[in-house]
């Protein structure tokens, strides 16, 4: 296939743009809705396309349509093109304007109830008019996903130890160790030395078992020789764990993150039981083979300075 003559003035982005919807929302109907173009004209660019390369990049039935492997290799690829292109034109609007921009993030449930409303308030006040678009999610293959796909321009979340994914850096910015968490008001806020042996009867919130949150959990309780608790409530939401807590029924484990960012009306009091160290590394997750945008630049840098030990917050 020679480039110049059968792709390099033949192949149209307009065209890659039509089968990129035509994949993403599963028939022809739905991209031209969207696209705001006729039915005939996606079906045009999409035979264009296949002219071009000489392949059937689509298979369609009564089900809807499905890529073929060709048309699979050239959408994910495609994917790219439009996210350097997208790139791109905000560096040159940055370039013009370095007091704008727009940067998509990553967040854990953990995250985004401590050090990420921090460093929002920082990055807002220095940057007023660049917008932020948070996504909240847990941290699984399935989330890294959406890095890989180029929704989302970087993530920030504990990380397994080792990272072992090939294609996407991670950069440590603190470790995140636990720590057992009562309302003030609770009876067990004025013991002064406790072990999980003695909270095993109370009513305790821990994070599902299936969950990365869930191991590390039942480690703690393993490594103390302590049965995990039978909890009435399990939940990986960080503002539930904190509020039912906070009214002093329920005991749960919590990152010193949240406390340190979170804990601003000092409701949660941490007891003083001593757990065993283990890595728990958040850092900032991006993907190897794309370029950090300028935007993402400073706003990386942020989340180094709020994330420093001399940043105080309100453990207690």
């Amino acid at each position: 296939m020679q480039w110049v003559d059968r792709i390099g003035r033949r192949l149209k982005l307009r065209d890659l743009h039509i089968l990129l919807t035509v994949v993403e929302r599963g028939s022809m109907a739905k991209a031209a809705a969207e696209l705001a173009i006729s039915q005939p004209a996606v079906s045009k660019a999409i035979a264009d396309l296949e002219h071009t390369f000489g392949l059937r990049l689509l298979d369609r039935s009564r089900g809807g349509i499905e890529p073929t492997a060709y048309g699979r290799a050239l959408v994910a690829r495609g994917r790219v093109i439009f996210d350097e292109l997208r790139q791109s034109v905000e560096e040159v609007a940055f370039l013009a304007d370095p007091s704008v921009g727009e940067l998509h993030i990553g967040s854990t449930e953990s995250i985004a109830a401590g050090l990420l409303p921090a460093v929002i308030e920082r990055f807002s006040r220095e940057r007023p008019r660049i917008h932020l678009d948070i996504a909240q999610a847990v941290i699984s293959k399935l989330h890294y996903r959406e890095l890989r796909e180029r929704s989302i321009d970087l993530m920030l979340g504990r990380i397994p130890m080792p990272f072992e994914e090939a294609d996407l850096k991670a950069e440590v910015v603190y470790d995140d160790q636990v720590v057992v968490v009562a309302g003030r008001q609770s009876r067990w806020a004025r013991v002064r030395k406790l072990t999980l042996a003695d909270l095993a009867g109370e009513r305790w919130i821990l994070p599902p078992a299936d969950t990365m949150h869930g191991s590390l959990t039942a480690e703690l309780f393993r490594a103390g020789n302590t049965e995990l608790p039978r909890a009435p409530i399990t939940t990986l939401s960080m503002h539930l764990c904190c509020q039912l807590a906070a009214n002093a029924q329920f005991v749960t484990v919590l990152p010193t993150s949240v406390l340190r960012f979170g804990n601003r009306d000092r409701s949660l009091k941490v007891l003083p039981v001593r757990l065993p160290a283990q890595p728990r590394p958040v850092a900032i997750v991006t993907l190897k083979s794309r370029a950090v945008s300028p935007v993402a630049k400073l706003f990386i840098e942020c989340v180094r300075r709020t994330a420093r030990p001399d940043n105080k917050g309100s453990i207690s």
